[in-house]
């Protein structure tokens, strides 16, 4: 049984059954380094956990549990997410090796550069949610009205509030990309974006306001990176998002003849 683990060419010609194989494999492998990456993750579990009790203050570093199996199924959900953020480039790699070929040596010069950036881009966002959104909310949402409440924090709502809060923030810093891929495609132009930023500033408010974090103070803090990336978009479309010619993005490949 033939097993492909590396991209085809743009000039092979592949049977159904051998794109089938090929994304079975892909999908083994992706399970494989997920499986390690989690294995990894529970091992290491007091780290992950410590890190991300990191933004809690000294007051609410010991979380509640009102479950005898609330311990395990945390660490267990905790060590998942580490594990998605961990296998994330191999996965990544995985899919853009099995869609690379359908694309020319001329498409090829355009997606290979985006698709680098995509996974620095959600690095880039995580590192921004840890040390700024989620320390920012959680100081004001712990500290509103406290005195007229017995604050406990329970593990489980604070974990999935992490969690959520980090990965929106990783996904929308993926922003430039959509930006860039819209414009690549001709759906809309640079021009039409510049007209109209102040429609693109209300998108941005109401995806803020989407995350997690349903204080004021995230949602700001949230808003100016997505401000400065929306910026930094039509930049890069001026640049990358010139739609294709007939040749580049028009031309068909030689698997779908």
């Amino acid at each position: 049984m033939t097993r492909r683990v590396r991209p085809v060419s743009h000039e092979d010609r592949l049977t159904l059954v051998e794109h089938l194989d090929e994304l079975r494999n892909r999908l083994i492998v992706c399970i494989a380094a997920f499986g390690v990456a989690l294995a990894l993750c529970f091992w290491q579990n007091s780290l992950l956990l410590e890190m991300a009790s990191g933004p809690l203050p000294a007051a609410h570093e010991k979380l509640l549990t009102l479950g005898v199996t609330e311990p395990f199924t945390i660490t267990l959900t905790v060590a998942a997410y580490g594990a998605i953020i961990l296998s994330l480039p191999v996965v990544l790699y995985q899919v853009f090796a099995y869609v690379l070929p359908a694309f020319s040596e001329a498409e090829r010069r355009t997606v290979v550069p985006m698709l680098i950036l995509a996974p620095l881009l959600f690095l880039a966002g995580l590192a921004f949610s840890y040390f700024v959104v989620v320390p920012a909310a959680v100081g004001f949402l712990l500290g509103f009205n406290d005195s007229q409440f017995s604050v406990q924090v329970r593990a489980q709502d604070y974990y999935s509030f992490f969690s959520m809060t980090m990965l929106g923030t990783g996904i929308l810093f993926e922003f430039p990309l959509v930006i860039i891929a819209v414009t690549r495609l001709g759906i809309v132009s640079v021009d039409q974006l510049t007209a109209n930023r102040r429609y693109a500033y209300l998108s941005m408010a109401i995806l803020a306001a989407l995350l997690p974090g349903v204080d004021p103070i995230s949602m700001l803090i949230e808003m100016v990176p997505l401000l400065i990336l929306f910026e930094l978009s039509i930049l890069l479309a001026r640049v990358f998002g010139k739609p294709g010619v007939a040749g580049g993005l028009s031309r068909p490949s030689t698997q779908e003849r």
